[in-house]
């Protein structure tokens, strides 16, 4: 096909944390790879990964990714220069369609805002409605034309407050978290046994999360290899933190620390998790990510004082962590805020270094993980966005 002929869309992507940077930018390649016949030109709010992927800068936001309401009143001028940012890319550049990856908080407030300009809003990886601050539901049903579900049972929950225009289009994850090599290589190249117990440590993304529950982590392994001679640790950190910020963690709370066999490892979590015979996971996506590995884990959170019981407080559902959602049943244990110590955290640990109730929990979170879908996630919304763009085109 010519040049002349191929069809071309301007897309603004917008993404705000880690996890969505990551979605986006499989959203992307997969909507190049799809798009036969189609050309895009991309720009917006990235990270790495995004730009990685060819998506221009509008606002890098980075240095926006943070949780809690003293962080987000401190930042508020970044947010708001984002904000017009965009907003004016919108108005000078017309997009095809705006591309909206979570984010809620930032957003459902842009999507009303372009929506009033005239902008076709698609919406990828839905609000957490169901789960917390349902009212925006109404959001949802003014300002987004095409809302793209990665849970399953999303599009009913919507369906039953009107919602319609929602479309099911598998997890993200499923079918990505493929470990590259296994526990033995895993150990060979951290200088492990694979002989003896390996528990992965997983504290967040974000800063303050790895400040807050990295400690009692660390604090819950200690007492543990005591316990379970032998047992061995390994802290997978998330791809957008330093190592030093951890080093400087495992330094105050580990003043000798020749007594954990403890290691450290970044762009390794799938890795990490495969190889290991149990997990505690900071409450997110990394706990889906130990589900789709087959990994046993604790979920594990703790926010500011002022945040949990502000925010925390506006929680309905029955079950915080995402693997639990998902398996519709309390599968993995959560200690979460006043509930998260190194106590709590290492009795639930030695439960499930058990063999028969590793072996029961493993089997579990496969059957749970299975309603994911094996669709891969962004080609399927590669796919419906593709669709809409060229109904968009010939109405």
């Amino acid at each position: 096909m010519s040049e002349q002929s191929r069809e071309t869309f301007r897309l603004m992507i917008v993404a705000g944390e880690a996890s969505g940077d990551a979605h986006a930018a499989a959203l992307v390649r997969a909507l190049r790879e799809r798009g036969e016949g189609v050309s895009f030109e991309f720009f917006g709010a990235t990270q790495g990964r995004m730009r990685e992927a060819g998506v221009e800068s509008v606002v890098r936001s980075d240095e926006l990714a943070i949780v809690g309401l003293l962080e987000i009143a401190q930042a508020l001028p970044r947010f708001w220069r984002a904000y017009r940012a965009l907003k004016r890319a919108a108005r000078e550049r017309r997009p095809d369609a705006v591309v909206l990856v979570d984010w809620p908080d930032f957003n459902l407030p842009l999507a009303r805002s372009l929506r009033r300009r005239g902008a076709k809003i698609i919406y990828y990886i839905s609000p957490q409605l169901w789960a917390w601050r349902s009212h925006r539901v109404r959001n949802i049903r003014r300002d987004v034309d095409l809302l793209l579900a990665i849970l399953p049972f999303e599009p009913e929950w919507y369906a039953a407050r009107g919602i319609r225009h929602v479309e099911f289009v598998g997890h993200p994850l499923a079918g990505v978290v493929e470990p590259r090599y296994d526990r033995a290589e895993f150990c060979r190249r951290h200088r492990l046994d694979p002989a003896r117990p390996l528990i992965a440590l997983l504290p967040g993304s974000r800063r303050k999360e790895l400040e807050r529950i990295l400690p009692p982590m660390l604090d819950a392994a200690r007492t543990l290899s005591l316990s379970r001679r032998g047992a061995q640790f390994v802290v997978a950190l998330a791809a957008n933190r330093a190592p030093a910020e951890a080093e400087r963690i495992i330094d105050a709370s580990l003043p000798d620390r020749s007594t954990l066999d403890l290691r450290l490892v970044q762009h390794e979590t799938y890795e990490a998790l495969a190889a290991s015979d149990a997990a505690a996971v900071a409450s997110g996506t990394a706990t889906l990510e130990a589900a789709l590995t087959a990994t046993p884990l604790v979920v594990v959170y703790k926010e500011s004082f002022l945040n949990w019981h502000i925010l925390g407080s506006l929680i309905k559902t029955e079950h915080y962590g995402l693997v639990n959602l998902i398996a519709g049943y309390r599968l993995a244990a959560e200690l979460l805020q006043n509930d998260f110590d190194a106590r709590a955290l290492e009795r639930e640990l030695d439960q499930l270094l058990d063999p028969a109730r590793n072996a029961q929990f493993r089997s579990q979170l496969r059957e749970a993980t299975a309603r994911l879908s094996l669709r891969r996630a962004s080609h399927e919304a590669a796919d419906a966005i593709i669709k809409t763009l060229r109904m968009k085109a010939e109405g």
